[in-house]
């Protein structure tokens, strides 16, 4: 780390708003650009990949460098980009990889001055060693390793100053920009994500709360023979220590360059936790981001387990479980019984009043989510999910004007970004998993009916 006076943050708003306003002023000026090299002969195909590549790399470039809210959405966006076609997911993967390292460390002295604030003056005989640089870079803190005075390894999280100030302005101007930056990202709406961002902004700065939420999960899974939860060893409003969890990659690594065997443990184990969680906490872990799920080695070539991190991003359900409209509704819809689907849809506030639906075009934009649920393992791949996000973002499709028509209830706003981002990581992974059965065995009302 070093001590000359570089910003972990941009501080001046102006200029956080300029980057962000010049994303879809960019898109438009290639596009113009690329309309004068079709009239001067060049194939329209060519020009829309040189126009995407281009895209892409400012996008990317932008959100990873503004960290905030900025890279807040391009980490969500990031476990979708399996839906984008391959000419086009190309060049938005190269440049998601680079999102976690883009932020300037905070200055040594920055660090002390924040530790000292949150966990006293006398800090230093806690947390006996801090090396001299992040380990990691995320959204709105740093990561450091250290020491505790009673000998455990700990990660020392320490948030980036005015991260709140900047997290809330990005996040204000995504919100202005969503409309006009939707060419960035062919078929996603924004706006509900950034939305969403804003209402949890709170919760997503504020240590205790999620100190609390990761108490819960590390206590809940403690004897867990597959899934580990670093315990929080101490914390403050901008500072959160917990233990260190020994991990030579994430499971982006296993994304990159796993083998069939390493895709097909690690995605049962994803959706394992993702599932059994709500009934043992309460909550559900929020943001299935591949750089939260570490990978922690067998002994002798043995399955290995997976640990979980970053707990700021959680859904405390009120049921203390997943809904158990959620599973029901899951199973009549994988049971194709039209009646009965639309029936549910509607009394959970899917469909709203006076609306009609096309049962069997209900049926058919629900299914990339009910497809899975239909045999005993399903393989999830690019492939599957490009077909799935073309077919219902057709406009020549049917199916398409049921999107138009469903309502998403606040209370599973949440639950289903969770469950879209989780369903697009294992297409990253191309794993196969038992996914009819984790859910026979975790999701409330699914198995009722069997």
């Amino acid at each position: 780390m070093t001590d000359e006076p570089r910003k972990a943050l941009p501080r001046k708003a102006a200029a956080r708003t300029a980057k962000l306003a010049a994303l879809p002023l960019g898109y438009a000026g290639r596009s113009a650009i690329g309309l004068g090299k079709r009239i001067g002969g060049k194939p329209a195909d060519a020009v829309m990949t040189e126009i995407q590549q281009r895209t892409a790399e400012q996008l990317f470039r932008t959100l990873g460098e503004l960290k905030g809210g900025a890279m807040k959405v391009g980490q969500m966006l990031s476990v979708l980009e399996s839906a984008f076609p391959e000419d086009m997911a190309g060049p938005y993967r190269e440049h998601l990889t680079k999102l976690q390292d883009a932020a300037p460390p905070m200055p040594t002295q920055t660090v002390r001055e924040i530790l000292a604030r949150d966990l006293g003056p006398d800090w230093k005989d806690r947390l006996v060693w801090l090396d001299g640089g992040p380990t990691a870079a995320a959204s709105i803190g740093q990561v450091h390793r250290g020491r505790w005075f009673d000998g455990r390894e700990v990660a020392v999280k320490v948030q980036y100053p005015e991260a709140g100030d900047a997290l809330r302005s990005d996040l204000r101007q995504l919100a202005r920009l969503a409309r006009t930056a939707a060419p960035l990202m062919p078929g996603m709406d924004l706006k509900p994500l950034v939305a969403e961002l804003q209402e949890r902004a709170a919760d997503e700065l504020d240590y205790q709360l999620e100190a609390e939420a990761q108490r819960t999960f590390a206590a809940a899974f403690r004897d867990d023979p597959d899934i580990v939860v670093p315990d929080v060893v101490a914390v403050g409003d901008t500072v959160l220590v917990t233990e260190w969890l020994e991990s030579p990659a994430s499971m982006a690594s296993i994304i990159a360059g796993g083998t069939q065997e390493e895709r097909d443990h690690y995605g049962e184990l994803f959706v394992r936790f993702l599932f059994s969680g709500p009934a043992r906490t309460g909550m559900l872990h929020a943001d299935p981001h591949p750089g939260n799920y570490r990978i922690i080695p067998g002994p002798d070539g043995e399955p290995g387990r997976l640990g979980v991190l970053d707990f700021g991003a959680v859904a405390r359900l009120p049921e203390r479980n997943l809904p158990e409209a959620m599973g029901r509704l899951l199973r009549v819809a994988a049971d194709e019984d039209v009646d009965d689907l639309v029936d549910g849809l509607r009394r959970e506030g899917f469909i709203k009043e006076r609306i009609s639906v096309d049962p069997h075009q209900l049926l058919d934009y629900l299914a990339p989510f009910v497809e899975p649920t239909k045999v005993e393992r399903f393989r999830f791949s690019r492939a599957w999910m490009r077909t799935q996000f073309a077919r219902i973002n057709d406009p020549r499709n049917p199916a398409y004007t049921v999107g138009l028509k469903l309502n998403l209830p606040p209370s599973y706003l949440l639950i289903h970004r969770t469950w879209l981002a989780g369903v697009g990581v294992l297409c990253q992974l191309e794993c196969e998993a038992p996914f009819r059965q984790i859910l026979t065995e975790s999701l409330p009302g699914f198995a009722a009916q069997s």
